[in-house]
Parts: C-alpha cells; structure tokens; sequence
C-alpha cells in the first residue's frame, strides 16, 4: 500500500506538471490525491499505525483490544486531524487576505494604482505597476495581488504582445515580493506556522535576493518593450452608490487592511497561537469600518453594484483548494515513513542544501511552487530536525535548526523557481489564461531572463549565509 499512494503521489507530481497540456486544473488533482490518499491509508491503517506510532497506539488503546474501530478512531483523532488543522490554518489565512483585498478593491483603495501609472511610456508604467505588485504581494497574497495587476494591466494596455511582456514581469514581482516576508506566500507562511523559521529573521535574509531576481529580469524585459506603448486609459471605474468613501476614508482602510497585517507577526509572537487568528482578527476590524463607512447604503441594494474580476475570485478560491489538498497529499505519504527514507538518502548521498535548493527550485518551474516546497519541508519535519542519522555532523545539522539555511534556501529557490516556466505557479498559469501565453514564447521571452535573476539572487543568498 505504501508503493499505491507514492505511485499516486508521483502521478499527481506528472498531472500538475502537465496540466497545461491535459487540461486538467492542478486543484482538482490535489484534491484527489489529498483525499483519495488517506482512504487508502485508512483501509490498512493497522499496518500503517504499527509500523510508525506502536507506542503511541497502544497508549492510546489503554488496555483495550486493538480493533478495525479503534485503529480508525486513532487515525482520525490523532494523525488525520493534525494535518487538517496544519493546512486549514494556511487555507484560513489565504481566505482572510483574500477577503481583506476584495473589501479594499470594493471600496476602490486601489484606484491610486491606475492613477499611479497613467503614462504612455513604456518604462514608467513597467516600473510602477511592478513595484505596486511586489510590495503589495509582500503584504497579502502573492496570487491574488498578481491577478488583480493583471486585469488593471489589462484593461489599459492594448497590445498583446506588449501585455505579455507586462503581465510576465507582474508575475515574477508578485512571486519574488511574496516570497521574502513570512505573509505573502503560503510557503513561508507554512515555514513560520511550524515555528521553522522567524519573520524578521526570513525577511532579512530573503529581501535582498527576491528584490534581485524580480529586478535583473525586469530590467532585461524592459529592453524589448517598444518607445511608447498602445494604451487605452479609460475613466476610473462606475462605482455609482457602491460606495461613497473619499479619499481619507480609503487611507484608513488601506492603513487597517495591510496596516493590520503588519501586526500579524507581533500577534503570533505574542501569544503563540496560528497567524490567521491574527488575520481574521484584521478582517473583521476592516469589515467594522468598512460598514461604519458604508452604513447609509447597509440597507439599500446599492451595494450588489460591488463586484471583483471573476478570475480575482477563481484564482484565489482555486489556490486555497490546492493548498488543502497537496497539504493532506503530503500529510498520508509522510505517515506511511516514505519521506524519512528519502531524507536520509539526501542527507547520505546529497548532504547539500544549497544543491538540493538548486534541483528544487528548478523542478518547481517545472511541477509547481507550493509543491515542491511542501515536498521539501516533509522531509525534515521541523520538530524531527535534530534526529537526522546519527553520522551526520553538527555543521549540517544547523541547516535545520530554527531560522536554518535550509528553510531559507527552499523557500527563496521555489517561489522564484516558480517563475522560470509559466507553468511553475497559479498566477503564471492564470497569465497564461488571460493572454492566450504559450509555453514556448514563456520559454524563450523570460525563461532567459528569470534564470539569471534566479541565480544571481541565489548567488547573494549563499554570501549572505556565509558572511
């Protein structure tokens, strides 16, 4: 049974990696293998439950007579549920953030960005939509803050070509500013929840590479965009009675929306508990005074007229349902001890991490982001990282310690690895959607490019672990 679900789980690997080609949404495989995973546990869970927790089980049996009933009710009590509320934390998460970006754009908080790029030229627009993408990405969820770029780029400029040039540089900001704070990708976010790692100590080391490989190729881009751009600039958006909010009122919800978000790390400190506690907590001041300064439209029908991009709506509803399922996906292999097989093969015959960063974020081009990185955290479970084989030396042993190398190195190599293909992330295939992008232009217009950036930012993470 153990061969099924890892053949099952490098199956779903080979979909993912092909769902471009097959057509078949990387979300639905993850949820197959996250729930069809653990049925095929469950079915030979006394096998599973002896083999990994004997001791466990039996305590928990208390003398009782080990049944098909109690062995299902341990695995469901004290494994399955574990990982359900492992990922459901990250899922909460990415639904508070993605609540608080559609009471914003409601509102129009993010009005000044159309206003903030009106200019036909072309560089001016390259470099403000992008650095509106990567600082706000930083602050609330990388897909979504790509996808609403996306759809601000696309209704002002007019050529194809020119927007996918555009859109692919929004991409590679959204990841790269995602990337380096514990908040705007599920990959830290993930990281900081299993106490592996710190933020102040993740956004330190990580700003400075992410802020380079989301420069060097947008640099390189900016080189092929011609000297004035096809835009169209229509009026600011019809709001109508949807909202009546001026411009400081706006400033408030801004303030309060990523402003509480900042707050989020403070909380966690604070009191220990799930970050998203800390983002719910934002969400519901946010809708406070989004309704104290709506509240004469509250009991009228003005406010159906508030409405966000459908694909602002797919895109994040679809992320949260993968995030669940490679979750639990993750969560049966590790039970059957496959990844503690791996792992010493790694540490034995790698006994590198900056190498198997490399290979990591290479392959994340080509599978997935969030994927690869959650294959990678599996195999060193932070409370199982100092019981790695007994050979190996105290040097290697701090990559995994908290705030160790390792933790940095996977979590910089694939969300930026990510961008190498199209493919490698929701937001580059939602790209891929909206202008027609196939894989082969992606690979010869800024495959080059992200490599580059990519590496140069790996180059200044190794000098910055060393010095």
């Amino acid at each position: 049974m153990t061969l099924i679900i890892v053949f099952m789980l490098l199956a779903a690997y080979l979909l993912i990696a092909t769902g471009h080609i097959t057509g078949v949404n990387k979300a639905a495989i993850a949820m197959f293998i996250g729930t069809v995973g653990w049925v095929v546990y469950i079915c030979w869970g006394s096998d599973f439950v002896m083999s990994q927790h004997p001791h466990e089980y039996m305590e928990y049996l208390a003398g009782e007579e080990p049944s098909s009933k109690a062995v299902k009710q341990y695995i469901y009590n004290e494994i399955f549920l574990t990982y359900v509320g492992r990922a459901a934390s990250i899922v909460m998460f990415l639904l508070a953030t993605m609540s608080i970006i559609e009471i914003l754009h409601n509102n129009g908080c993010f009005d000044f960005i159309t206003k903030w790029i009106k200019t036909p030229n072309p560089k001016r627009l390259l470099w403000t939509i992008t650095i509106a993408t990567f600082l706000i990405s930083a602050n609330l969820d990388n897909l979504t803050t790509a996808t609403m770029m996306l759809v601000i780029m696309h209704s002002i400029v007019q050529n194809r070509r020119q927007r996918m040039l555009i859109g692919s540089a929004i991409v590679i900001a959204a990841n790269c500013g995602g990337c380096f704070t514990v908040i705007g990708d599920p990959t830290g976010l993930l990281l900081w929840g299993d106490g592996a790692v710190t933020a102040t100590s993740f956004s330190k080391t990580l700003a400075l590479p992410a802020i380079l490989a989301w420069v060097i190729p947008t640099i390189l881009i900016n080189r092929q965009l011609p000297e004035k751009l096809d835009t169209q600039w229509s009026p600011m958006p019809f709001r109508g009675d949807d909202t009546n909010l001026n411009s400081w009122q706006r400033i408030v919800m801004l303030f309060v929306g990523i402003g509480g978000l900042w707050f989020t790390p403070t909380f966690h400190n604070i009191t220990q508990l799930s970050p998203f506690l800390g983002a719910l907590c934002v969400l519901s001041v946010l809708w406070v005074v989004n309704e104290a300064f709506n509240r004469k439209l509250l009991n009228a029908d003005q406010m159906t007229g508030q409405r966000m991009p459908q694909a602002l709506k797919y895109g994040a509803i679809q992320q949260m349902l993968f995030v669940m399922g490679i979750m639990l996906g993750m969560g049966v292999v590790t039970e059957t001890g496959v990844f503690g097989d791996v792992s010493a093969w790694v540490d034995f015959n790698v006994h590198n991490v900056w190498a198997f960063g490399a290979v990591s974020g290479l392959l994340s081009g080509i599978v997935d982001t969030f994927t690869i990185a959650i294959s990678g955290i599996s195999l060193y479970p932070v409370q199982e990282s100092g019981q790695l084989a007994m050979w190996v030396d105290s040097d290697y042993l701090s990559n995994f310690v908290e705030n160790g190398v390792y933790w940095k190195v996977l979590a910089y190599a694939t969300a930026t690895g990510g961008c190498l293909l199209s493919v490698g992330s929701i937001s580059g295939i939602a790209l891929m959607k909206m202008e027609h992008i196939h894989l082969g232009w992606y690979l010869r217009n800024i495959s080059p490019k992200m490599l580059i950036g990519w590496l140069l930012g790996f180059i200044v993470l190794y000098l910055e672990t060393i010095f």
